[in-house]
């Protein structure tokens, strides 16, 4: 089959991720060059919240939650490239399509998640993780911690709605998976 998904699918699955700094969201200070965001929910208590929260999140439950279609679907893995779709308020086409490469992912007894770095074609540069975490006292979290800076030209020329977009995205993101724990 060669739809335009499909074709999309395969020249971001060829392409290197757009920024040098691979991995950098897995913990550590993010690097400097970029705008930081790190914003968390508490989700509640014990290793059954984890547990819930960190599947939840693995199977894109931050993203679908939020309104973006993931393809192609599955959990998120190491080395997996997905095209997350959005369909922009009030407009039937196109959608934005932005590419996305899961740079890496962890799943310890108090810590369950994963980061993505952006690929050509994705209207920033950076990387966004999705960490759910439970401290010494058991209580757990939800923390999206991001790093990047405006690619594309229309995200260039629109900056301040595109910076505007990217913290509501956020807050949905911490939505989305407080309500689906709850």
């Amino acid at each position: 089959m060669d739809s335009a998904p499909h074709r999309l699918l395969a020249a971001a699955r060829a392409a290197e991720p757009t920024y040098p700094e691979v991995g950098a969201t897995r913990g550590g200070p993010l690097p400097p060059g970029y705008a930081h965001l790190r914003r968390r929910v508490h989700l509640g208590r014990g290793a059954d919240v984890l547990e819930r929260a960190g599947r939840y999140v693995l199977g894109w439950g931050a993203q679908l939650g939020t309104g973006f279609a993931v393809h192609p679907g599955g959990p998120a893995e190491e080395g997996a490239t997905v095209l997350l779709r959005l369909r922009l308020p009030g407009a039937r086409l196109p959608r934005l399509v932005i590419p996305c490469r899961v740079v890496w992912t962890v799943e310890r007894p108090d810590r369950i998640g994963f980061g993505y770095g952006t690929l050509p074609g994705h209207p920033e540069r950076g990387e966004e993780s999705f960490l759910v975490s439970m401290d010494g006292d058991g209580e757990v979290w939800f923390e999206v911690a991001a790093f990047s800076r405006l690619d594309a030209w229309y995200a260039r020329l629109g900056r301040p709605v595109a910076l505007l977009c990217q913290y509501l995205a956020i807050e949905r993101y911490l939505a989305a998976v407080a309500a689906h724990v709850r």
